[in-house]
């Protein structure tokens, strides 16, 4: 096992962000790919701004860049599977087109994610027949996903019918292994549980992308008290970059290490990039992972 076991990248919702367009519109996806080069990483996610696979394509060969993999918003309860699986064929084969890894899903039925309401106390909760009919419709999501060579991984996420261990925990019970694997994304679950570490030692098995993503305490209690919505909360500065804020990603990065993790590490941090820039916080995390990862952890 050693560090070229795996990729890392960061993820564009640093520079510009999907759930509010105007924010950091000005970055272009040059400047964005540019910047991922700078600052050391080996690839990045698609964000809504990409453009089409060819073009796409060209831009990440001229800089030898990757692409691990897309968010995909799932309705399978709203909706059922019939018309998620046509949505998700295609979302697929675009990403079959970049050479990804990874397809992430997660469920958006009933969501409170882009809405101004408080993601602290207002979490949706999925009734025993709709988590029947979500995990049913994951393992069929999976195999689709595997036609394209591609691992459909869930990202469990603030806001969501899917963000507590416990719903975790129900979710990996009633889905196939082989079929539906585990994005692990250090912030989301820290800020919904207080604890990163029981997720990862728990499920590691499951696990096939992740996300290093850190939190400002103070910040975390503000929005709290607040009762800020997931958005108001991002750009108030919750979340940042590893090194900066309260997680010790010494002991993730070690357990990832020490269960023979493959695959990508995506360092993601939602903010505004009027108050963070971009390329900044992306060396700061660079430098964490250089000096903090790579000469304290024992490969």
């Amino acid at each position: 096992m050693s560090n070229q076991d795996i990729l890392w990248g960061i993820a564009p919702i640093g520079w510009r962000n999907d759930d509010i367009p105007e924010i950091g519109a000005e970055n272009t996806l040059s400047h964005l790919l540019s910047d991922i080069v700078v600052a050391g990483f080996q690839g990045t996610e698609v964000g809504g701004f990409f453009p089409e696979a060819k073009v796409l394509n060209k831009e990440l060969n001229l800089r030898n860049l990757k692409i691990a993999g897309q968010w995909f918003s799932s309705f399978l309860i709203r909706d059922g599977l019939e018309e998620v699986a046509k949505e998700f064929h295609k979302h697929c084969a675009n990403l079959q087109q970049v050479n990804a890894a990874v397809a992430v899903v997660s469920e958006q039925t009933y969501s409170i994610q882009g809405t101004k309401r408080n993601v602290f106390a207002e979490k949706p909760y999925f009734s025993d027949e709709e988590w029947n009919t979500l995990c049913q419709g994951l393992n069929e999501l999976g195999k689709i996903a595997e036609q394209y060579d591609l691992h459909l991984v869930f990202h469990h996420h603030m806001g969501t019918g899917v963000q507590t261990l416990e719903e975790i925990d129900r979710l990996l019970e009633n889905t196939d292994p082989n079929h539906v694997h585990l994005l692990y994304d250090t912030g989301h679950i820290y800020v919904s549980d207080n604890d990163y570490m029981t997720l990862l030692n728990k499920h590691m098995k499951r696990i096939k992308h992740v996300h290093f993503k850190d939190v400002r305490e103070n910040k975390l209690e503000e929005c709290k008290t607040a009762g800020n919505s997931f958005l108001d909360s991002f750009l108030n500065g919750m979340f940042t970059v590893p090194g900066d804020g309260c997680i010790d990603f010494t002991e993730v990065y070690q357990t990832l290490l020490d269960y023979d993790y493959k695959g990508w590490i995506v360092i993601e941090a939602e903010q505004d990039p009027a108050k963070a820039h971009p390329l900044e916080y992306a060396l700061i995390a660079r430098k964490y992972i250089d000096e903090k990862l790579f000469q304290k952890v024992t490969v």
